[in-house]
């Protein structure tokens, strides 16, 4: 949640941006947030500590770049996700690998319990 939410302030869209940051940080970390804080530590930091996780200096700097922004102190500093879609455009972009070396298509059915015909 965002620092504003967990003080019980106005809060807008904006609080939505800082907890796509969030999500963001664990799909690029592959980690839970705040692990080892129970909700109360995590209210206590977040909200009142102005404490952020920490980025690894392995995530791709545009990446990095994203979630830093969605977790900007201030509300009205924070991207919106107009924005956010622009940028992960880029990112998605950079990363997509070219026509030419890309994997044949996925069959449209697969079957997660091999039992299944």
């Amino acid at each position: 949640m965002a620092p504003e939410v967990l003080r019980n302030e106005q809060s807008n869209e904006k609080c939505d941006v800082y907890s796509f940051g969030v999500i963001l940080w664990e799909l690029a970390t592959l980690r839970m947030p705040w692990g080892g804080m129970n909700p109360m530590q995590v209210v206590g930091a977040v909200g009142f500590q102005d404490r952020r996780l920490d980025i690894p200096k392995e995530i791709d700097p545009l990446v990095a770049r994203i979630i830093w922004e969605c977790w900007q102190k201030d509300p009205n500093l924070r991207p919106s996700f107009a924005q956010l879609t622009t940028a992960l455009k880029t990112v998605q972009r950079l990363v997509s690998p070219s026509p030419e070396t890309q994997s044949p298509p996925v069959p449209q059915e697969i079957w997660v319990n091999s039992s299944t015909p």
